[in-house]
């Protein structure tokens, strides 16, 4: 079947999956239920689990759930708003072009050339779709939305180092739209525990994020049959296999790694051995029995006890293992081979020559060596010594059922994917040009930006992070100036903004630079005029040329106070970069910075609705308008979805009210959730969404073919003879 590709065909799909996920949002979102035709039953709240169990024929909508999981395998999170936002994106697309449909299109004109000029209209909103994404979105976002960002770091050294009450809030905003409410906050308590187990030092946090989220499967243990409060971790690395050979010792033991069978085969791969008689055959046999057994007992004179196999071993082997006082663990796949090899940085072990007496320098220390049952399975349990920054340990993830042990094996996994790509600084197209004596040494860098270094929030306190920036040290701190200006080369913007962004410089003492208690309060030394932020001067359209001349910024502060309401959440401050100017010039790449976070709640998606609007009332770019006015509207599906069941006070009017009126007057926002979210996270969801959308757009003809063709095949051909 063959139908003309349109956006009322993706939104009649999307409209069906929204239905779907959109009442498992938030903290108060409820289970789906879903049976499969085999009898299988899933319940759960996972918008990827969800997504990923439906049976689905139309092609659209297969290619929405492949975006949605190509999506989650990178960020880990997401789902539900990826399917919600997209939804709202192409029901607003639908009205406004069925609006302008006749104006665009005669009603005499034929069919074939009415859905050419129409696939035409929805290219061109793809393109400047794209043209949105790459120099609009990220320009709010350096310019704008920087200013709000808090940090989850808490060192005040030059090394980042993590704050344990901030992951703790983060975790338990992910795990509660994920796992169910009786076990969320255990879920997220557990997790907390195991990466802080695993760091060997308070800066290795990004080295074990990467291992782990690349060997999770081998670092987690699925035991059914059992409460999930039975859940644990073992220090250690758990093998998914038992023992061949199992040889007790005590102390420390020396370990190898094989990647080939001990005993000498006959022939290798194309070779032949001939043998002309019995005797040769006896003869060989012998030979080979004699050197396993040689190989055997030189591992033994060099203290080995434990021979990690990646092959199967012949029994030859083995018997002479086990005289030898020799372990033997075998078959180990290649990705437990790579994760031991990640920890220990052991090399494979080469076999000696016969009248070899060289030590055996490949091997590594193991603390313990024993195996481990869980139920009824028995495990290999390894104390390896660590030569990295992750320190082995396995988590144990115990329920009653099979399929609540997946989940909270996904949810978990998503959440190491999550804070893998938060502790990364995620490049923007939007490069800017800043003055000053420190960025000549070199014409293109990546600029670690004053105005990214975010707030941290340490036991309930907001602080400020200045490790990486421009102020070199204590003394430049102090002298850091208030007043400033930048001046800015877009990629393809020429705006000219003034704004009046409220200070957020620490108070110093002689003995600490940062603030630490429940309250902090910042000043600027020179007050100056109040600019609204929110009136966004536009001398011309930001999409329009991308050679004009360079934008001027002029930042003035005032007093500002960013506290901790008790019962009403974190008060989000509003700032902007501080950087000393000089007349030498460089261009600096934006990013957003490792370890930005917002408060939960919708903030994100308020606040850039807000910025994209203010944006949009300046352009002079129809496109550029209609898309901003577009994605700004369908971005406030999500605050409205999370205070649907609110009344009063805390129903989404309320709030929206609010924020906006704190944002006009320069005011820090008010959250009424105490929970943190990943900025990156929530920025990479967005463009994901919108190149799905773009995917869309340009889909002239959709062909569902139910089954494959089958494919004919010559009787006689080579291949059967």
């Amino acid at each position: 079947m063959a139908v003309a590709g349109s956006v009322k065909a993706a939104l009649q799909v999307a409209e069906v999956l929204e239905a779907i996920v959109s009442g498992c949002v938030g903290p108060e979102g409820r289970q789906v239920l879903c049976t499969k035709p085999t009898g299988e039953v899933l319940l759960s709240r996972d918008g990827g689990r969800l997504l990923r169990a439906l049976h689905l024929e139309h092609p659209i909508a297969r290619m929405m759930v492949a975006c949605v999981s190509s999506h989650l395998r990178k960020t880990g999170d997401g789902a539900k708003t990826f399917i919600i936002f997209l939804c709202h994106l192409l029901r607003r697309l639908h009205a406004v072009t069925d609006k302008e449909k006749d104006s665009l299109i005669s009603k005499n004109t034929q069919t074939h050339t009415r859905h050419w000029k129409t696939c035409c209209q929805w290219k061109l909103i793809s393109q400047a779709l794209q043209t949105f994404q790459t120099h609009i979105l990220d320009y709010v976002m350096d310019q704008f939305l920087s200013r709000h960002f808090l940090s989850i770091f808490s060192s005040s050294t030059k090394e980042r180092t993590l704050c344990r009450n901030s992951l703790e809030l983060l975790l338990e905003s992910y795990f509660c739209g994920r796992v169910g409410r009786n076990n969320h906050n255990f879920i997220s308590q557990l997790m907390c525990d195991y990466f802080f187990k695993c760091m060997a030092c308070e800066s290795g946090f990004e080295e074990v994020f990467e291992l782990v989220d690349d060997c999770f499967v081998e670092l987690n243990i699925g035991v059914t049959g059992l409460p999930v409060s039975d859940s644990r971790i073992i220090a250690g690395l758990v093998l998914h296999r038992d023992f061949s050979v199992y040889c007790p010792a005590d102390g420390d033991i020396r370990t190898v790694l094989v990647m080939e069978t001990i005993q000498p085969v006959f022939s290798t791969s194309g070779s032949e051995f001939i043998l002309n008689s019995e005797s040769q055959f006896q003869t060989s046999q012998f030979w080979i029995m004699e050197r396993t057994k040689a190989v055997m007992k030189y591992l033994q004179h060099q203290n080995v006890k434990l021979l990690l196999s990646s092959v199967k071993q012949p029994d030859l082997v083995l018997y002479y293992a086990e005289l030898n006082g020799i372990s033997v663990v075998e078959c180990l796949s290649s990705e437990e081979i790579s994760l031991v090899q990640r920890i220990t940085g052991l090399s494979p072990f080469i076999l000696p020559q016969a009248s070899s007496q060289y030590e055996v320098s490949n091997t590594a220390l193991v603390t313990f060596c024993k195996p481990l049952i869980l139920r009824s399975k028995r495990y290999v349990h390894l104390g390896l010594i660590s030569t990295c920054l992750f320190l082995p340990h396995c988590i144990v993830l115990c329920g009653p059922v099979q399929g609540l042990v997946e989940q909270h094996e996904d949810a978990l996994h998503g959440a190491f994917k999550m804070l893998r790509q938060l502790f990364k600084d995620l490049d923007l197209n939007y490069m800017a040009q800043v003055s000053d004596q420190n960025y000549t040494s070199s014409p293109l860098i990546y600029k670690n930006r004053v105005h990214n270094q975010s707030p941290e929030i340490v036991h309930g306190s907001i602080q400020r992070l200045y490790q990486g920036t421009v102020v070199k040290n204590r003394d430049e701190l102090l002298k850091a100036p208030t007043d400033f200006k930048v001046y800015s080369n877009l990629v393809v913007p020429s705006v000219e903004l003034e704004a009046n962004i409220t200070c957020l410089t620490p108070k110093v003492t002689p003995t600490d630079i940062y603030q630490t208690d429940e309250t902090l309060r910042c000043s600027s030394a020179d007050k100056t005029r109040i600019i609204d932020d929110h009136d966004l001067s536009t001398e011309s359209d930001p999409a329009a040329d991308s050679t004009t001349e360079n934008t001027r910024i002029e930042i003035s502060y005032e007093n500002s106070l960013i506290t901790k309401i008790a019962g009403k959440g974190n008060m989000l401050p509003v700032r902007l970069k501080s950087l000393e100017m000089d007349t030498s010039q460089c261009y600096c790449f934006s990013s957003i910075s490792a370890g930005c976070v917002l408060p939960v709640g919708g903030n994100f998606e308020i606040l850039l609705h807000y910025y994209l609007l203010s944006y949009a009332k300046k352009s002079q770019q129809s496109g550029a308008t209609m898309v901003s006015v577009i994605i700004a509207n369908a971005l406030l599906a999500i605050p409205k979805i999370l205070y649907k069941s609110n009344k009063g006070n805390h129903s989404f009017p309320q709030i929206y009210r609010r924020s906006l009126h704190a944002l006009q007057t320069n005011q820090p926002m008010v959250s009424s959730q105490t929970g943190l979210e990943s900025v990156s996270g929530k920025y990479q969801l967005l463009t994901s969404v919108l190149q799905c959308l773009t995917k869309i757009l340009t889909i002239d003809l959709v062909i569902g073919i139910k089954r494959q063709p089958r494919e004919n095949y010559n009787q006689d051909s080579e291949e059967e003879l």
